[in-house]
């Protein structure tokens, strides 16, 4: 039954990536327009098990000018702790186009191959980096790794970038622990009317 379940599902990723791949075909030509760089960027994330994990995310941050980001910007991101929560808008995001697709999650289509290939789930914890696991859900982070990460998850219907990494977790986990066909259910229909509006996202 399972392996059924997983089948469906991956089917269901694949005629979904068939039915917005123009919109996205069209995104990305405009992404590529404006920022002169490739439209798609692959960010270390980590799924499943621990597994390392290239999450595909339309590009929606670059810098106004085409000569890229200056090593000092950069230098000084990188080194920058994990905030508990979002501060409010990105300041990397400097087009009204990467802040339209951030706010309706038009950046998270590509994850859509991720669940046909079977990496990720339709729902799920949303996969994080290996620094936020370790500062914000410690011992924890395993139980939520048991799970396959997924496309949305329970805290993207709950608060969405308003909530706090400690609440996100308390969702992960309880979405971990207490898995069924109707909590998977009732996070795909919450889901549709929160990326419509862009309640709570920035």
């Amino acid at each position: 039954m399972r392996l059924i379940l997983a089948a469906a599902e991956r089917t269901v990723a694949a005629l979904l990536f068939l039915l917005v791949s123009p919109l996205l075909i069209a995104l990305c030509a405009a992404v590529w327009l404006l920022s002169g760089r490739s439209p798609l960027v692959a960010i270390r994330r980590v799924g499943q098990h621990g597994a390392p994990l290239r999450m595909l995310k339309l590009r929606t941050m670059w810098p106004r000018e085409r000569t890229g980001w200056t090593a000092a910007l950069m230098e000084r991101i990188e080194n920058e702790p994990v905030p508990a929560m979002k501060r409010g808008r990105d300041p990397r995001v400097t087009s009204a186009l990467g802040c339209f697709c951030r706010r309706h999650s038009l950046d998270e289509w590509p994850q859509l191959l991720h669940v046909v290939a079977g990496e990720m789930s339709l729902v799920g914890p949303r996969p994080l980096t290996g620094q936020e696991l370790d500062a914000y859900y410690g011992a924890e982070a395993a139980q939520v790794l048991q799970v396959k990460p997924g496309l949305t998850g329970l805290w993207q219907t709950r608060g969405r970038s308003r909530l706090t990494y400690h609440q996100r977790k308390r969702l992960d986990l309880f979405l971990a622990r207490h898995r069924s066909a109707r909590l998977y259910a009732d996070i795909l229909w919450r889901t549709l009317p929160c990326v419509w509006s862009g309640r709570d996202a920035w």
